[in-house]
């Protein structure tokens, strides 16, 4: 028998660009992706994380999320499988799992009490059992490691990536405890929600780091070789894990920032017979075009000319790069997509920055750093020794986080 399981990640509902809401966009996705499920004649879906960009979600970004599930899950005998990933609330997307459920909707928002029950078993048209999957949400720091007073940054990263790779080994344990009790050599699909290493991304996609104090990036053996086919979620490029055709990332569907402008997004089909299995990356349509427009005043002018001719109606980031000093620019860009409909987003002048910044004998445009980079600078500036330097730069990382935290509570 075949089945066929497609697998997304990082939509990201509720998320705007530069303060510009963009429900439109996400509602045009699910109508497509619904579309497709049908089409494909898909059997399971995979979420691997992000369904929604922040712990509080609109009433927007829910009413998308549930009407979705309902229309391709609702009476049609498919299964749906959602994890949590790290801007998620584990709590917010368990709490209806009970009533999901009953639609054959699976939901893993926390890490279960045991692992036996992150292991879901699917079964065909016959009844046997056809398929298991992997429910592995984002793996939060407290679950899998303990505190010990006095442990360094390195024995904390070491602790935690120990628990991640721990934690796939039972679940692939028990999942392989069940194939062995079959007469059928059942696949397995994993799925997962963190950074491998080498995992590639681009400025501007919101991708964060997951982990305090840490980077984190596991590398691609933590991974049991009993694995048919890893689902994973949080890097918006897709892109393989190492040079495995059946460990991916199929990234977001849609761009998350302007450095994604010109990126192909994909969802990725697996067709599975028995252990047989084939792969088909789906593009996904542009639902909204955004541009990267950059250089001189006449490259800019004349990029924005181009798109007007052709009654475009993209959302535009415009980096002037030109060396003469350009005074109300985004006055002179407003007068040059007055009656058009196009859309700045975003304008940044950088040759009047750096002539501010030079006048103020800095190096750099604050804009631009992020806060780690900024707090680095000021430990240089004072004269910290290097020597205490790491322990510090983990201390802020710790505030910052907790600040957004508290930020994400309040909206």
């Amino acid at each position: 028998m075949t089945i066929r399981i497609l697998h997304t990640s990082d939509w990201h509902l509720g998320r705007s660009l530069y303060g510009r809401r963009r429900y439109d966009e996400f509602a045009a996705f699910l109508d497509w992706l619904a579309e497709l499920i049908e089409i494909r004649q898909i059997d399971v879906l995979l979420v691997a994380g992000d369904v929604f960009d922040g712990t509080a979600p609109s009433n927007r970004a829910q009413e998308l999320y549930y009407r979705f599930l309902c229309r391709v899950a609702g009476g049609s005998g498919r299964q749906v499988v959602v994890t949590a990933g790290n801007h998620d609330s584990p709590a917010f997307l368990d709490a209806p799992k009970e009533l999901l459920a009953a639609l054959n909707i699976h939901v893993l928002g926390t890490m279960p009490e045991t692992v036996a029950e992150e292991v879901l078993l699917f079964p065909g048209s016959s009844g046997e059992i056809e398929l298991m999957v992997g429910a592995v949400p984002y793996l939060r720091d407290r679950d899998l490691r303990w505190a010990e007073a006095g442990e360094s940054p390195e024995d904390k990263e070491r602790k935690l990536i120990a628990g991640i790779r721990e934690h796939y080994r039972q679940v692939c344990a028990a999942a392989e405890g069940i194939r062995a009790q079959t007469a059928r050599p059942l696949p397995l699909v994993v799925m997962g929600h963190l950074f491998t290493a080498g995992g590639r991304t681009v400025e501007g996609d919101g991708v964060r780091e997951l982990y305090v104090g840490s980077l984190a990036h596991v590398a691609g053996d933590i991974f049991p070789a009993a694995i048919d086919y890893l689902a994973l979620g949080h890097l918006h490029l897709p892109q393989r894990v190492g040079s495995s055709e059946l460990r991916r990332y199929c990234g977001s569907p849609l761009p998350m920032g302007f450095g994604e402008a010109r990126q192909q997004k994909q969802v990725v089909e697996i067709e599975f017979t028995q252990r047989e299995v084939k792969l088909n990356c789906i593009p996904v349509p542009s639902f909204q075009e955004l541009e990267q427009v950059r250089g001189d005043w006449s490259a800019i002018e004349r990029r924005i000319k181009q798109l007007r001719a052709d009654h475009s109606r993209c959302w535009l980031e415009v980096l002037y790069e030109g060396e003469a000093v350009i005074d109300r620019l985004p006055d002179r860009l407003e007068d040059l997509i007055a009656g058009s409909s196009l859309e700045i987003l975003r304008v940044q002048n950088r040759r009047l920055t750096e002539q501010v910044l030079r006048g103020a004998e800095q190096e750099a445009d604050l804009a631009e750093l992020n806060p780690e980079q900024v707090f680095r600078r000021c430990l240089e500036l004072h004269q910290v020794p290097a020597g205490q330097q790491p322990e510090l730069i983990d201390t802020y990382r710790e505030v910052l986080v907790s600040l957004e935290l508290d930020d994400r509570n309040q909206e």
